[in-house]
């Protein structure tokens, strides 16, 4: 039975996650939450957001519920169903939220690059 190939330097990468959380610890908004607002903004409905993304309408909603309560504001208008169904749209305070995050994670991205790259050279360097 062949074993499999050993791993090199060179196949070993950083990966690192960003949560926000309340002053007293109860509960997290993860990276998660950050894709469902920006489903949930290009599908215009909780429902069609959760879906693809694979989540249940439950979960989805949990997660928001979750978020806002966190937060202290809402993140959705919602308008109940009827002719044309049901549709939600985010808050102006979730647009700047999701605005603000991805901006957070853009300078993290770089950040953490510049960080790993020096990792590196002082791995193969020293």
């Amino acid at each position: 039975m062949d074993k499999p190939p050993r791993p090199s330097r060179s196949d070993v990468f950083l990966n690192y996650k960003i949560w926000l959380s309340g002053l007293v610890g109860h509960g997290q908004i993860q990276s998660e939450i950050f894709a469902l607002l920006e489903a949930i903004r290009n599908h215009e409905t909780l429902k069609s957001a959760a879906d693809s993304l694979g989540l249940s309408y439950r979960k989805a909603w949990g997660q928001i519920s979750e978020a806002e309560q966190i937060l202290g504001y809402s993140l959705l208008v919602k308008q109940r169903g009827g002719k044309e169904g049901g549709k939600s749209s985010l808050t102006s305070s979730a647009i700047k939220l999701l605005e603000a995050y991805r901006a957070l994670q853009q300078r993290f991205d770089e950040s953490v690059e510049a960080a790993y790259t020096d990792f590196i050279n002082k791995l193969n360097n020293g």
